[in-house]
């Protein structure tokens, strides 16, 4: 199981380095999974760095590509994990809410990341990382 997180997502849309490995690694994963904190900074990333039609076409690639992913529902337990997780590492919020999200879909889950500071803190709590 991937989880798949908001900085990995994106370079879908954005070619950066590693887009061809993070295309690469989704496309095999039978099972994907993300949550609803993804789509939110994944727009706001799009509305960032597309304007017009390329931002439309984006837009709607996103949408269409998330019906992929099994989505994590944030619930109350989710929001007490995550808090755990942020108390433990001392990592951003959101950065918790993704790795308690990853947890809630598996203990096993391994993380799609390319942010550093997210990936230290799923190693610190015993996860597998890929990416950063």
């Amino acid at each position: 199981m991937l989880y798949v997180e908001s900085s990995a997502l994106m370079k879908l849309y954005r070619p950066e380095h590693d887009s061809e490995f993070t295309l690469h690694t989704v496309a095999t994963e039978p099972l994907r999974v993300t949550c609803g904190i993804t789509e939110v900074e994944v727009r706001r990333n799009l509305v960032r760095h597309f304007d017009g039609e390329e931002l439309a076409r984006v837009q709607r690639q996103l949408q269409v590509d998330l019906t992929a992913f099994e989505m994590v529902e944030l619930d109350a337990e989710v929001c007490v994990d995550a808090a755990r997780i942020a108390e433990e590492t001392l990592c951003r919020s959101l950065d918790a809410i993704h790795l308690a999200a990853a947890r809630r879909a598996s203990p096993y889950a391994t993380v799609l990341t390319f942010d550093r500071r997210q990936a230290e803190a799923a190693r610190a709590i015993g996860m597998a990382v890929l990416g950063a």
